[in-house]
């Protein structure tokens, strides 16, 4: 059901959702930016309607309410093991449309693909998805080209139009509330867009000579190693393991689960002191092949959803949209030649 709200109104219902939720949206962290004096937005608890960001990019992604960048999985001591403690309250998560395609992704990746991790599973049960929408597209989003740019898998929608909130909600326990603070009761469909800036073309067919095609070595030097690309994705899932230890003995701790990037040194390392991947361009290979094509094969969607982010963080300006639209240039090149 649909309605349109005041300001007042809202701050109204968002002190009810508290009782119930804890609420992360995208927010400005004044000064905390990458650079001296600039902002930052990024997911966090907020308390109030006035502190959602609804105009910018959130420069990192709401996967680490439900993926955090660094878990406790248990607590041991010599003799004794025991399980971190369940979030208690559930999370109201506002979001955009790519980002709740890529919840869908981790969903596919940690519940569907064999046994399901249950420290994924025990967020993900706990967590409800309210979709921003979307009344233009950033710089770098290519989310049309990717058919990320629309959901209906929301349980709540929020749009802010001219100083009013509408909202299509699909949460029955919450009809009372919104039937009686509503400003009006109407259809309200989601906006989304439909032209971006930037845009793609997936190659449809990767040669196997393109494994080991000369395109890969100009990352070589241009890409750091900083893996601050697969920090910001919200489909980027990898993870290593660290045993945090509180005595000198190494017989009480913690274990954790932490944040790992294919683009850094040390990843792709083996047992004997081997590694797979030594250089930056099969780093680059690696996770664009993955991200556009291998998953793809396994669940007929793309891992990425478009969201730009990756373009906007890499400190060497490495475009990741820029990279598949050439790569599926010599795709195509490379199967006229074979």
């Amino acid at each position: 059901m649909g309605y349109c709200f005041t300001k007042d109104a809202m701050e109204a219902i968002w002190s009810e959702w508290e009782k119930c939720y804890d609420i992360y949206t995208p927010k400005c962290y004044h000064g905390k930016g990458r650079f001296s004096d600039t902002d930052c937005i990024r997911y966090g608890q907020v308390h109030s309607i006035d502190e959602v960001v609804f105009d910018k990019k959130a420069e990192y992604s709401p996967k680490e309410f439900l993926l955090q960048n660094a878990e406790t999985l248990f607590y041991f001591t010599e003799n004794h093991i025991q399980e971190s403690e369940k979030r208690q309250k559930e999370a109201l998560i506002f979001l955009r449309s790519c980002d709740l395609h890529a919840i869908k992704r981790l969903d596919a990746i940690y519940l569907q693909q064999g046994a399901a991790d249950n420290y994924y599973k025990r967020l993900r049960e706990k967590a409800k998805f309210v979709l921003m929408g979307c009344q233009k597209a950033f710089d770098t989003c290519f989310c049309t080209d990717m058919g990320t740019n629309q959901s209906q898998d929301y349980d709540m929608s929020i749009d802010y139009v001219d100083g009013l909130y509408f909202m299509d909600c699909k949460m029955a326990q919450w009809d009372e509330l919104l039937n009686g603070a509503a400003k009006s009761i109407q259809t309200v469909i989601p906006t989304y867009v439909t032209e971006t800036i930037t845009h793609i073309t997936l190659p449809k067919h990767i040669p196997q000579s393109m494994l080991q095609s000369d395109f890969w070595r100009q990352y070589d030097g241009r890409c750091i190693a900083c893996g601050r690309c697969n920090f910001v994705c919200p489909t980027c899932s990898c993870f290593t393991m660290q045993d945090m230890y509180y005595t000198d003995n190494g017989k009480a701790g913690e274990r954790r689960r932490v944040w790992a990037s294919c683009m850094v040194d040390g990843y792709a390392d083996v047992a004997g002191g081997g590694t797979y991947r030594k250089k930056n361009g099969e780093r680059m290979r690696y996770k664009v092949l993955h991200k556009i094509w291998d998953f793809q094969k396994r669940t007929g969607y793309p891992m990425c959803v478009g969201c730009g982010r990756c373009d906007d963080i890499c400190p060497e300006y490495i475009s990741f949209s820029h990279c598949i639209n050439e790569l599926e240039k010599a795709c195509k090149e490379a199967e006229v030649n074979e």
